[in-house]
This record gives C-alpha cells, structure tokens and sequence, in this order.
C-alpha cells in the first residue's frame, strides 16, 4: 500500500514552485503556489462538470443538483483566494513580474476549456496554441463537444418541456444565443414546476458565480497593477472588464422581468 506521501506524488508536487526572481523575492512564492492551486481547481471543475452532463444525461437530478452544489462551493474557494493574492502589495509583485516574461493567466488553457465547457466558445482562442499540443487538442475538444446547457436542455426535453428541435441540434461548435421560444418554456416551468425550478436556479448560482470570479479577478489585477499591460502582451484589466456581465445562460436571466 503506497503512503500518504507516495499517494499523492508529494515529493514531485512540491518540486513544482521554482522562483525565478533573484533572492528569491518572498512573494513569489505566493505567486507560484496560489496559481497552480488555481489551474487544480480548474481541472476538479472541468472534471464535475463532466460529471453533472452524465448525471443530466441519466436524468438524475439529485445527483446532479449534488454535483452543482460541489462546483459552487469550489467557485466560493476560488474567489476566496483572491483574497490571499490581494495581500501582496503592487511594489511586491514588481518585484518579480519582469520574471514572468511572456507568462500570462491569458494563457490557461483549462480555464479557456472551462469557458468552453460552459458555453463561451470562440475558436479564435484556439491560435495561442501550437497546433498538434496538448493544450490545441483539448480546447479542439471542447470545442467540438456539447456544453453544459446543451445536456440541460436535453435534460428537458427528457423531462417532458418542448424545447425546439433547432436547439436540440444546435452547432455546437458556436456560442450560446437567447431564444424567446426556450425563455417562453422556462416561464411555464418556473410557475408550474418547483422541482425543474431549483435546478434552473442552481444553474443561475453557477452562472452568477462566475461573474462573480470575474469581477474579483479584476480588481484584483487592477489594485495589483492599475492600467498597466499585463504580462504575456495581454491588455491587463482593460480586458477582462470586457469579460464582465456576460451571461454564461442568458435565458435563465431574460425570464426574471417576466416571472
């Protein structure tokens, strides 16, 4: 029986933080540790929410409510830890930041995939990697692969709801566009099903939570380094304000005036 230790690869995991600063500088360190938790978390959620489409597939909703629960609560972890980052000072992280060089949170992959799992699709993210590498063929993947709102909707459909056939078998490879037809089908099912409802709502919370990472994120990068570039040639926080307020299911928020 392998030990703790051997178990869980401690020995390579925690061979993985390498400054690169001279000293090192102290808060680098922080830097490492808290992204690489970041890209972990990254990958438990792509894997839950793999997980919740099978259960949505099988039509088990407590399940599946069970695996929107985990996921949640692992978004909550995620803005949290912002708070950790937020306690390094701008002077702090310039002490290091040049080491960085071309790296960039830009350029997470998984978190790309998420994006893409979840419904934000843009093939354009596919040119920042190298064709034929493993980063290239996963977000192909993803990209080809049904999202999370498409195995809801045939969720549904399973359930009885007439949701169009056109988005049954929608391009998938495309992004998720409102239809006032499916809002109309969501409209009945918030007056007349509670059960239906809560997973509806478990799903706005997810969306919500989302948004909610994202707005941290900023002005987190925005204390850290005001209106400065980011690293990797992004455009730093001038970006990711664009990514705001961009519902991942705008249905589930078009039917709010209309309940």
């Amino acid at each position: 029986m392998p030990t703790y230790s051997e178990y869980l690869k401690l020995e390579e995991l925690l061979a993985l933080q390498r400054p690169l600063s001279r000293g090192p500088e102290h808060d680098e360190m922080l830097f490492i540790v808290i992204h690489q938790v970041y890209e972990l978390w990254f990958k438990e959620i792509l894997h839950e929410i793999s997980y919740l489409e099978q259960q949505l597939d099988r039509h088990d909703a407590a399940r599946a409510q069970h695996t929107l629960k985990r996921i949640l609560t692992i978004l909550k972890v995620l803005v949290a830890q912002l708070d950790i980052l937020e306690t390094m000072t701008p002077l702090e992280f310039l002490s290091f930041r040049d080491r960085l060089d071309s790296g960039s949170g830009f350029q997470s992959y998984q978190f790309r995939e998420l994006e893409f799992a979840l419904g934000r699709k843009d093939p354009r993210a596919l040119e920042r990697y190298p064709s034929g590498s493993g980063a290239r063929l996963a977000l192909e993947r993803r990209l080809g692969s049904p999202t999370l709102w498409d195995a809801f909707l045939r969720f549904l459909a399973a359930s009885g709801a007439a949701i169009p056939v056109s988005l049954l078998k929608r391009d998938v490879s495309g992004p998720i566009e409102p239809s006032p037809d499916l809002q109309a089908i969501l409209i009945e099912i918030y007056r007349n099903n509670p059960a239906l409802t809560e997973l509806c709502e478990r799903l706005v919370d997810l969306d919500e939570g989302v948004m909610e990472w994202r707005y941290r994120h900023v002005k987190m990068v925005q204390r850290t380094i005001g209106t400065r570039r980011g690293t990797g040639g992004s455009a730093g926080a001038e970006y990711l304000a664009t990514t705001l307020n961009q519902p991942l299911f705008p249905d589930l928020w078009a039917i709010r005036t209309e309940l």
